[in-house]
């Protein structure tokens, strides 16, 4: 039901009941207490020195300029952009190339599919538990190799500097590609089937309808995925901390993890708090140029 209020002249304005109002403040007023609010604190908290006990020291920008002079902080940094591209990229291109093998509705590709997806039921801690057994010196991967005669090739996976951060994405992956799959099989599965005959009727080759009419129509969910992420690399705390705890020597240290050891091991709120607002500005930055750049290409197409 809506209150129509006339105006003399004009056509009669619609004005939504009061519940209307209650049902959008209500959440809006949970996200502001809960998210906002939070979040502003921590920005004025990033200028400030303080162990969270005693009283705060104003220091204007200098935690700030003092991340980039921070070795442990460049490499956590570095750590993260290779996370971000190791981690969304073979995320991405697995989920997407899963999806399109296990799309149709075939004998037996439901357990294929549940296989790939069962992993996001575990928490990130239980799949760092399985994957730190997996890696540890006596374990799976060690043992298979020293079965096929590759023991040179073995090692202390996650206490190995050159080997860690890898050894982590691994465990990342395992259970973000079921993830993407399910994204990507939703959207294939709205798009039309009729453009897709058309373009085989036409000649196209399998790699061209891919190319020229599957990829388009999946725009829209590209864009998703891409954000989802994104979000998640720059997020990834949990697995690393419960694998290595960002060692050895800071070799598997994110922004994340680095942020959380700062606040909760070195007592230096302000300095984590800036840590965090680099991360945030990472990942608005990343996010935004990529959809102002997909949102243009769409326009022109």
């Amino acid at each position: 039901m809506t209150i129509s209020t006339p105006v003399r002249g004009r056509r009669r304005i619609k004005i939504p009941p009061p519940l209307v109002f209650v049902l959008v403040l209500v959440p809006f007023l949970i996200e502001a207490v809960g998210v906002f609010w939070p979040a502003f604190q921590g920005i004025s908290l990033s200028f400030l020195r303080w162990n969270g006990i005693g009283p705060a020291t104003s220091v204007g920008v200098q935690n700030y300029t003092d991340l980039f002079s921070d070795p442990i902080f460049l490499t956590a940094l570095k750590n993260t952009a290779i996370w971000i591209v190791l981690f969304g990229g073979i995320s991405f291109l697995a989920g997407l190339g899963v999806a399109l093998l296990f799309q149709s509705e075939r004998r037996g590709v439901a357990i294929y599919r549940t296989a790939l997806f069962l992993p996001i039921v575990f928490s990130l801690v239980v799949t760092a538990l399985i994957w730190g057994a997996f890696f540890q010196p006596n374990g799976v991967l060690n043992n298979v190799l020293d079965a096929v005669g590759l023991h040179d090739w073995t090692r202390v996976w996650l206490g190995d500097s050159d080997t860690a951060l890898y050894a982590v994405i691994v465990a990342a992956l395992w259970r973000e590609i079921g993830y993407v799959m399910v994204l990507f099989i939703a959207g294939l599965k709205a798009l039309d089937p009729s453009v897709q005959e058309a373009a085989r009727m036409d000649g196209a080759s399998a790699w061209q309808r891919f190319r020229f009419v599957t990829l388009p129509q999946l725009r829209s969910v590209t864009m998703v995925v891409i954000s989802v992420l994104l979000i998640d690399s720059l997020r990834s705390f949990d697995i690393v901390w419960a694998m290595t705890g960002g060692g050895p020597y800071h070799s598997t240290e994110l922004l994340s993890t680095y942020m959380f050891s700062t606040a909760f091991s070195s007592h230096a709120l302000g300095y984590a708090s800036a840590i965090a607002v680099v991360i945030f500005v990472l990942a608005i930055a990343v996010i935004i140029s990529y959809l102002v750049r997909a949102l243009s290409e769409e326009k022109e197409s």
